[in-house]
């Protein structure tokens, strides 16, 4: 089967790079990217593809292409917009962008009715795994802190990933330990408090991209568990495999591990 797809955001490092995915992948076509900073420019001067067609200023050219996907890479303000725009007129839609809050996830839930979403705060499957082994090793720990370290844009802290790390492992196990500190001599030192009290710390630095370490500590051991995307490529794998499948998931679908059956 054979999908149309857009992307919202196209300008941008990581829409670029999923325009290139999908324009690669032989079950794809990328058929409309919009992004209003880029509008009127060439397809090859935003992102490198020799297409016939231009950047287009709104999500209107969606609907003139026929997309019936689209990815969006934006900032959570325009990305809250982008979705229900898209529910509105029954396009499914894929993304990474995040700093949602439980209310947009009920507006989302409420707004997906002739379409489908899929939201997942880092499609790179090894941040999955990684995730997924930090939930299982929580019961074993009875102290945790996560860092995470991005690039010097990101403008969201602590990253959607962290805290849903956080989360996880606070559903996984009550039972930690408290924070024994008592004085910070540099406030903020020992990072945001996350679910369950969890330390969540965020680095932000240029020569990165997205990286985590979650490291959890008992009685003579330290278990850390740490993944790094070095390119925006490897995110890339999960968004197509979400541009796929997002067609079959009704509804909703939050995080890309339900989709791996994790």
């Amino acid at each position: 089967m054979s999908l149309n797809v857009g992307v919202f955001g196209a300008g941008g490092r990581m829409g670029s790079t999923v325009c290139r995915a999908v324009n690669d992948d032989p079950d794809l076509r990328l058929v409309a990217a919009v992004d209003p900073h880029h509008a009127g420019l060439d397809m090859h001067q935003v992102t490198g593809l020799d297409l016939a067609w231009q950047v287009a200023a709104d999500g209107h050219a969606f609907l003139d292409e026929r997309a019936d996907v689209v990815v969006d890479f934006t900032h959570v303000d325009a990305a809250r917009e982008n979705l229900l725009w898209l529910a509105e007129h029954g396009i499914h839609a894929v993304t990474g962008t995040t700093g949602f809050t439980d209310q947009d996830y009920a507006d989302f839930a409420a707004a997906f009715t002739r379409s489908n979403c899929v939201i997942a705060p880092n499609f790179a499957i090894g941040a999955v795994l990684m995730m997924r082994f930090a939930e299982l090793a929580a019961p074993y720990f009875e102290t945790a802190e996560i860092i995470e370290l991005h690039h010097d844009s990101k403008l969201d802290a602590p990253s959607g990933t962290a805290m849903l790390t956080a989360e996880r492992m606070a559903g996984a196990s009550a039972q930690w330990a408290p924070d024994p500190t008592r004085t910070e001599v540099l406030e903020g030192a020992r990072g945001g408090r996350g679910p369950a009290d969890i330390r969540v710390h965020s680095l932000r630095l240029r020569g990165m991209v997205a990286h985590q370490e979650v490291v959890l500590g008992t009685t003579g051991q330290t278990l850390s568990i740490r993944h790094d995307s070095y390119d925006r490529a490897s995110f890339m794998p999960g968004v197509i495999l979400a541009v796929k499948a997002v067609v079959d998931r009704p509804g909703v679908t939050i995080g890309l591990d339900t989709l791996l059956d994790l």
